[in-house]
């Protein structure tokens, strides 16, 4: 809980700062604060039968705004749209558990990741998949991630669906 409240710090350091990122002055945050996240990626983002968006990636959204003491606003995107909505201005910030890249840093600043995880391959028992011997299988993932991208340049012959 310590390391998960120091993360959240940094990365409230970084919205106070969120100008350098926004074109905002260096002391406006805007009010409300729009905040894009995806609603499909539970337990992080999801859209409950309300199609109100929750999880630990809007808590964090949530303490943030709560912190810079401004009303949030936050704004359901598309996974594969959620970088060109935030540069079209959509919404002036995203939480949505995006894993930082060399090509992502290229159009959008990130504060300091707040955690991190692991992308496995997932299969039946009984499937006979083999990660070391993919070829003529088929494997899916999700459009735009680090996942798909890894797919695309290590699939060794399996067919790749996203």
């Amino acid at each position: 809980m310590k390391r998960l409240i120091t993360y959240l710090a940094r990365a409230l350091v970084a919205f106070a700062m969120l100008g350098a990122y926004t074109g905002y002055a260096d002391d406006a945050v805007p009010n409300p604060l729009r905040i894009g996240s995806e609603g499909a990626y539970p337990p992080f983002n999801v859209v409950d039968q309300s199609g109100q968006l929750k999880g630990f990636d809007i808590d964090i959204a949530l303490a943030l705004c709560e912190r810079l003491k401004v009303q949030c606003k936050l704004v359901a995107q598309d996974w594969d749209g959620i970088i060109p909505a935030l540069l079209a201005g959509k919404y002036d910030a995203i939480v949505a558990s995006m894993s930082i890249t060399a090509e992502r840093k290229k159009v959008v600043g990130f504060t300091d990741k707040y955690y991190s995880n692991k992308v496995r391959f997932v299969a039946a028992r009984d499937g006979g998949f083999d990660p070391e011997k993919p070829a003529g299988k088929t494997i899916g993932a999700q459009r735009a991630t680090i996942a798909a991208s890894w797919l695309e340049k290590n699939a060794g012959g399996a067919r790749i669906k996203l």
